[in-house]
């Protein structure tokens, strides 16, 4: 059996627009719209793993001072 819980959202008015339009258009109702629509955001927030640890290298430090835009126009024209 069954048990469906009745609650109350509060919706901005253009999305609540948007999902009666679509509902209407799919031959559904919006309840069912809305629980289909939670249930995939659940389900691929479920599928996440923990993010990867990124690689750590040694790239030898710095060439230029980013903050010295002399310095950094001359590191990219080569000179």
């Amino acid at each position: 059996m069954a048990f469906h819980m009745k609650t109350t959202l509060n919706i901005d008015d253009q999305v609540m627009a948007e999902l009666k339009a679509e509902a209407a258009r799919q031959g559904r109702t919006m309840s069912e719209m809305v629980e289909t629509a939670l249930r995939l955001l659940l389900r691929s927030r479920q599928k996440r793993g923990p993010v990867p640890v990124l690689p750590k290298f040694n790239s030898g430090g710095a060439f230029v001072d980013i903050a010295d835009r002399d310095a950094l126009y001359q590191a990219m024209e080569g000179r």
